[in-house]
């Protein structure tokens, strides 16, 4: 039988990008969809349109949220009602290309049940929808830059980012073995790597299925300014990857990516973050010359 996909159709404030997204759904070549539009308390014209596809399209269901509960809430509660095998977490600033559903299905036929994500290539585009480039682009050597990962990623996926958000699809078993999103967090997508490739394998599919927009006002364009709400969820997905780690080479994976990102917590004035990240990066015994430097700092800022 054919598989079930449901796609969460999750929008805070798209009103300008909402049809060409909601019109990227409809022009699926694959037969069997559960599609549900969530809006997560948004303030411009969104709901509105949001209604008018729903009431054209009734077997789409909606969740309209009073008020902006954040990405991981507003998306467990289409989740959690949700009957697909498999799941599509879907951002209405961006577009899906016809074929996106009916090959990423065949692509989690041909692989075996231990195989709990699949992502691939995507068209980078500017606000205005104009293509920018491509976010696995062929190197100097020809490999695509970032290197894709397939298989057993978790160390892959603590050491470095390489996978687009907008691509992935989601078995629901590995969904429902993680409880879904942790709604305590600002953000999903590198916790959701974190704990999923722990006990699941992700592969790479070397094909293009989906256009994202780059636009000033998206969550990762604000990363590690002043206030960013993301940076306190980052420190706490690192501690919770240090939990998983089972191995030297893991911790010393994870060490790089906290360096990283300590780095940028210090370059951006971020100094309570700053000095959780070294605290870890210590108990983690990844704190070198550099990082001891950046430590006298921030004790001397305190």
């Amino acid at each position: 039988m054919t598989p079930l996909v449901t796609i969460v159709a999750l929008c805070y404030n798209h009103g300008r990008f909402l049809r060409p997204a909601l019109d990227s759904i409809l022009a699926q070549t694959y037969p069997r969809l559960e599609v549900f539009l969530v809006d997560d308390g948004s303030t411009d014209n969104s709901v509105a349109v949001l209604r008018e596809y729903a009431a054209a399209h009734p077997e789409w269901k909606t969740v309209f949220l009073p008020e902006n509960i954040g990405n991981c809430a507003a998306f467990n509660r289409a989740f959690f009602q949700s009957q697909g095998e498999f799941l599509i977490d879907f951002a209405t600033d961006d577009i899906l290309l016809p074929e996106r559903v009916a090959r990423q299905v065949a692509r989690f036929q041909e692989l075996d049940a231990s195989y709990g994500m699949l992502y691939g290539n995507v068209a980078l585009h500017t606000e205005g929808g104009e293509f920018q480039r491509l976010f696995h682009a062929p190197g100097p050597t020809g490999a695509l830059q970032p290197a894709p990962a397939s298989g057993w990623v978790f160390e892959d996926v603590l050491r470095r980012f390489f996978i687009s958000a907008p691509s992935m699809m989601m078995r629901r078993a590995t969904l429902e073995q993680l409880n879904g999103y942790d709604e305590t967090l600002a953000y999903e997508d590198f916790d959701f790597w974190v704990r999923a490739s722990r006990n699941w394998q992700f592969s790479y599919q070397d094909e293009i299925l989906t256009e994202k927009r780059l636009h000033p006002r998206s969550m990762s364009a604000q990363g590690y300014r002043p206030g960013d709400p993301l940076v306190a969820s980052t420190i706490r997905i690192c501690h919770k990857a240090a939990a998983l780690c089972r191995t030297a080479p893991e911790r010393q994976a994870l060490a790089e990516r906290v360096r990283w990102e300590l780095r940028q917590a210090a370059r951006w004035g971020n100094l309570p973050e700053a000095r959780d990240l070294y605290a870890l990066l210590r108990e983690l015994g990844g704190a070198g010359l550099i990082e001891h430097g950046i430590g006298a700092y921030l004790k001397v800022m305190r």
